[in-house]
């Protein structure tokens, strides 16, 4: 929970999320982790006598330090020391101070391969969602689109009715930085969409609203739902848990066009990935799971 933050400093960190928005262009994923990094930050000060708005290296790299000490994450170690440098930037930019800290480079992330299912769990977890109910209909339409079309979990949760054009199979996508493209949704992907919206969807669909998919009270599901959905839906399919996250669906999603040939201009394209490197790091998996198989399977 974000702690309000009052006086000048409240203020200050309102412009910073507004900057985030209007200069940056963060999204608002991106803006909430920012915010919720920023309450680690103030409440390191606070415990420290520090002031949250003098941004020098040596208190910053302490910081982190002290982060990392704590256990966190490398990964949300780097997210806080970038949320710190937007946030001296965004000092130097308002005014507040002239000095733009030189801070150490953030240390590199560990790498690893994203979790992808194979093509057998993804038929079982979209099995797992026949049970008859609108319920069990709308989360085998939402596992198919997120499957059958690789969209973001922010994305599935806005999809509207009026984004889908099932003449001609497609879904018009809003993404990361309001950037706007459209996915094919073809054969069964469609064929189940459209069974959802015309039997089911209508049963759930309490207050005329025009989001495709609801909760039980009718209402426009959250990214947090469809976790659950996805938790849910594949322990009932015997699928590791590490496995069992909307993203997932996404990473198997481009890890199997791939594999069947498609090239990786079209493949970012279809993602929205704005750099062709984001894309690449799915051949350099799949380059690496091939490898893995022929060095360990029995039968490679």
């Amino acid at each position: 929970m974000i702690r309000p933050v009052g006086g000048e400093l409240g203020k200050t960190i309102e412009r910073f999320t507004d900057y985030l928005r209007l200069e940056r262009g963060c999204g608002e994923n991106t803006q909430r982790a920012y915010n919720s990094d920023m309450q680690i930050w103030l409440a390191h000060c606070e415990a420290n006598g520090h002031d949250p708005l003098d941004m020098q290296a040596d208190a910053i790299s302490r910081f982190l330090l002290a982060q990392q000490g704590e256990g966190r994450k490398k990964s949300s170690v780097q997210r806080l020391g970038a949320m710190l440098r937007s946030f001296a930037r965004f000092l130097q930019y308002d005014g507040v101070t002239d000095n733009l800290p030189r801070l150490a480079p953030l240390p590199a992330r560990t790498k690893t391969l994203p979790q992808v299912m194979t093509e057998g769990e993804v038929q079982r977890i979209i099995n797992a969602c026949e049970d008859g109910t609108p319920i069990g209909k709308r989360d085998r339409a939402f596992i198919e689109l997120a499957y059958g079309a690789g969209m973001r979990a922010s994305e599935l949760c806005s999809v509207r009715l009026r984004d889908l054009d099932a003449a001609n199979g497609i879904v018009y996508v809003r993404g990361k930085g309001g950037k706007e493209r459209t996915i094919p949704y073809i054969g069964a992907v469609r064929r189940h969409i459209g069974e959802y919206i015309a039997e089911y969807r209508p049963k759930l669909d309490k207050h005329g609203t025009e989001w495709l998919f609801l909760s039980r009270n009718g209402k426009q599901l959250h990214r947090e739902t469809l976790w659950v959905i996805m938790r849910k839906r594949g322990l009932m399919a015997d699928i590791p848990v590490a496995r069992l996250h909307p993203h997932v669906l996404r990473h198997t999603f481009a890890t199997h066009l791939l594999r069947n040939g498609m090239d990786q201009r079209t493949l970012q394209e279809i993602l929205g990935h704005s750099s062709i490197m984001t894309t690449e790091k799915y051949t350099h998996m799949d380059m690496e799971l091939r490898d893995y198989y022929d060095r360990f399977h029995p039968r490679a």
